[in-house]
């Protein structure tokens, strides 16, 4: 078994493996060599007797702190060789938390589940950070060595299982990575080499363009081709980007476009980059013919902003500037297009070419996991909003021009809570996170026991989704309207046609009507109302509640929504 490590700093570098320690060759490029056989191993930098875990490591069975264990990648038995991948267009996506998703909280667990969300039609699931991190319980985003699958939730081979029972049922598997930063529990990786520079809000950022940068860079790109090659993963959701500091000519997520099309063409099937970006800045997804960073998609924050503060009537924290937007955002993407942003007291953004970028490079959301579970006590909207309004939401969402995405149990109007967790072992940090929490949230005016406890277990299984209450009223009902949105979405092309230039949003009050081709959805965020359109009604296609026709004059109750189709208007295949 051949051993490597990068440690350019270091005098002297020995591997302990099964017990025993193995002097280190140093060679080119700062990194060292050593053949041994053997299973679990660490590092020992210089004359330290401190035993690190490698920082590509694929494997940690006794958690972050313990020795790695040496993985073959080729011993697991694929059983997806038919799997050809599936494109973002069209794509409809769905977020969950392993941990939280079912009771069991792990890959094997979620397996179980899955007919559910191919049952609902979504496309691809989108699984939050599955790497290794401190403790047995957390949202993923503390991790420390990033190539490893953690443990408690099934370990390599269980996401393994997990990604080959996806492509089973037709689903691709995107995964969530965070190269922004490292958790504050087991990152060594500075011990090694200059890979850290600076630090944000969330802990030591990575030296990305400084001396030595190049095999920091060359780590985390292949941590991500590694997910995408060696786990059959199908895309990758990029945490945070705008935390990555790279000053470099060509920008280190420009570099991991360029080297993941190339993957792409070798196991041939799409591999997709979607990023989390607070810049409202569409070079991001702009191709890099055309002078932009080459990604495929990225979260739209504003869309949310805008949905969360028509369904909710909230206009605190950052939502002030999104009182009465929703049109215009649905219309531009981003809100904030170089106009003036009171939540951060300056200019933001620039506006997005609608003639050239198609909208299924944008995502559009009610719900996700920051949205949920960033708020103090991690209610979801429906823990406001009666479930018939949220689904006039999602009839926004799912018959827009972007690619949607659902927040696990959000189809069902889920009645958990999806709260801030965390299980670090060290009862110093876990006192500092709770601390923390409390004192952010006492901020904004809410009492310290009002904020529940990130480290008590408690917290997790409140989180955790209650599958019992899917078929239950006032469940049942949304589950079956999300449902019945997707299916139309996938047999009406206009429902899903991402040219922006073809897309119109008209206002009427608290009426939104979406021209999609021939249809009009109609949403209705108000009281009882009749709108007229500017053709008579053909066909009612899908409603969430009883309305009425009469030409062209549509009445529709109170937080409602009504596809129709129009009667002038012949549609391929259509009568």
């Amino acid at each position: 078994m051949s051993f490597s490590v990068w440690a350019p700093a270091r005098e002297r570098v020995r591997v302990r493996v099964d017990g025993r320690d193995h002097e280190m060759t140093a060679g080119a490029g700062g990194w060292w060599h050593a053949d041994v056989d053997g299973v679990d191993y660490g590092f020992l930098l210089d004359d330290s007797d401190d035993v690190l875990p490698d920082p590509r490591s694929s494997w940690q069975p006794d958690g972050v702190h313990g020795p790695s264990r040496v993985y073959d990648h080729s011993a697991f038995e694929w059983t997806d060789q038919a799997w050809t991948g599936r494109a973002l267009p069209g794509a409809v996506i769905y977020e969950l938390h392993i941990g939280t998703f079912t009771p069991a909280g792990t890959f094997d667990g979620a397996v179980e589940r899955l007919d559910h969300l191919v049952d609902l039609g979504v496309t691809h699931v989108e699984v939050m950070p599955v790497n290794s991190f401190d403790g047995t319980a957390g949202w993923g985003y503390d991790g420390v060595l990033w190539g490893a699958a953690h443990e408690p939730y099934g370990g390599p081979d269980g996401f393994k299982r997990f990604v080959d029972a996806c492509h089973a049922r037709g689903l691709a598997v995107l995964l969530d990575v965070v190269y922004n930063h490292l958790g504050p529990s087991g990152a060594y990786l500075d011990r090694f080499g200059p890979y850290f520079a600076g630090s944000n809000d969330w802990g030591p950022g990575l030296n990305l363009d400084g001396e030595d940068s190049d095999e920091v860079r060359r780590y985390v790109i292949d941590n991500a081709t590694g997910w995408l090659r060696d786990f059959h993963v199908d895309g990758l959701r990029l945490d945070a980007v705008h935390a990555l500091v790279d000053r470099s000519a060509q920008h280190l997520l420009e570099q991991l476009a360029v080297e993941v099309d190339a993957l792409s063409a070798t196991v041939r099937r799409p591999l997709t980059l979607i990023a989390e970006s607070d810049l409202n800045d569409a070079r991001l997804v702009t191709a890099r013919e055309g002078g932009g960073l080459g990604l495929h998609a990225q979260w739209s924050d504003d869309l949310h902003h805008a949905l969360h503060v028509a369904l909710s009537g909230e206009t605190t924290g950052y939502y002030p500037d999104f009182e009465g937007a929703l049109g215009r955002t649905l219309r531009e993407v981003f809100f904030h297009a170089g106009t003036w942003s009171s939540f951060r007291g300056r200019r933001h953004g620039r506006p997005v070419d609608r003639d050239r970028l198609p909208g299924y490079r944008f995502l559009a959301y009610l719900q996700n996991h920051d949205q949920v579970g960033n708020r103090a006590t991690g209610d979801r909207l429906s823990a406001s909003v009666p479930w018939r309004r949220q689904v006039v939401g999602a009839a926004i969402v799912l018959c827009s021009p972007y690619t949607p995405m659902i927040f696990m149990g959000e189809e069902w109007a889920a009645s958990t809570p999806w709260q801030f967790f965390a299980s670090f072992p060290d009862p110093e940090l876990a006192e500092a996170v709770r601390t923390g929490r409390r004192r952010e949230f006492g901020r904004h005016g809410w009492g310290e026991s009002e904020v529940p406890d990130p480290i008590d277990p408690e917290t997790v299984r409140r989180s955790t989704l209650r599958w019992d209450e899917v078929s239950e009223p006032g469940h049942r009902e949304p589950a079956d309207l999300y449902r019945a949105l997707i299916a139309l979405r996938r047999s009406r092309p206009e429902l899903a046609d991402p040219r922006l230039d073809r897309f119109t949003v008209r206002e009427e009050g608290h009426v939104l009507v979406l021209h999609r081709g021939s249809l009009r959805v109609l949403c209705n965020l108000g009281d009882d109302t009749e709108v007229r359109l500017d053709d008579e009604v053909g066909e009612v296609l899908l409603t969430s509640a009883e309305v009425g026709v009469d030409g062209q004059v549509v009445r529709l109750p109170a937080d409602s929504f009504a596809i129709v189709d129009r009667a002038s208007v012949t549609t391929p295949g259509r009568g």
